[in-house]
């Protein structure tokens, strides 16, 4: 927010980290709230299908102006087959809403647009004469790839295993939130390391 000298690349991602943000303090206080106020049973799920979604949609659009001539077409179409899921799982199969698990379907699905929209990222870099794989683009890229590969398992497998294993799944879930960190850790290298301005809208 202060340091002015991003490249205009980033601003998706600077919007992704201040809107995650506050969707996790609020799945935060909720879960405080639940331990000190027992009674209330308010439930955090819902924002972590909100975080999914809104964490698509600032890296479709990252992804879709980044490299502006690299398979955009493709991006589009990845970025409306993500509306048309949205909007045909939870109309017929799942409740946005649900208070006891958030969408393991919502995730997964993100996880996996998300890792192509990665590898079509590396696909146009491969062709890049001048410096590939450089600059705060690959830093981000390179960070939510990791982040995903992490978990995509994690966000399929999560909500069966409540039903089985609450304890397995909560350990589990701590690999989420590593992963988490370094992805935010990689992020903050592309804040900070060499510019490369090749973002176009």
């Amino acid at each position: 927010m202060f340091h002015r000298q991003q490249p205009s690349s980033l601003r998706p991602v600077i919007i992704y980290l201040w809107l995650g943000f506050l969707v996790n303090v609020t799945i935060d206080a909720i879960m405080a709230i639940n331990i000190y106020l027992p009674g209330n049973n308010l439930s955090n799920n819902p924002f972590y299908n909100i975080h999914s979604v809104v964490r698509f949609g600032c890296f479709s659009v990252y992804f879709i102006h980044l490299q502006k001539n690299a398979f955009t077409r493709l991006k589009k179409i990845l970025a409306l087959l993500a509306i048309a899921f949205l909007v045909v799982n939870f109309i017929f199969f799942e409740n946005f809403f649900n208070p006891e698990s958030f969408s393991g379907n919502l995730l997964t699905v993100e996880a996996y647009l998300l890792l192509v929209y990665c590898m079509l990222y590396y696909l146009g870099e491969l062709k890049d004469d001048e410096n590939p794989f450089n600059g705060p683009d690959f830093w981000v890229v390179t960070g939510l790839a990791v982040y995903l590969v992490t978990n995509f398992f994690v966000f399929l497998f999560y909500a069966p295993m409540l039903n089985v294993d609450v304890k397995l799944a909560i350990n589990i879930w701590n690999v989420h939130n590593i992963a988490f960190v370094i992805f935010c850790l990689f992020i903050t290298k592309a804040f900070y390391g060499t510019v490369r301005y090749r973002y176009s809208i």
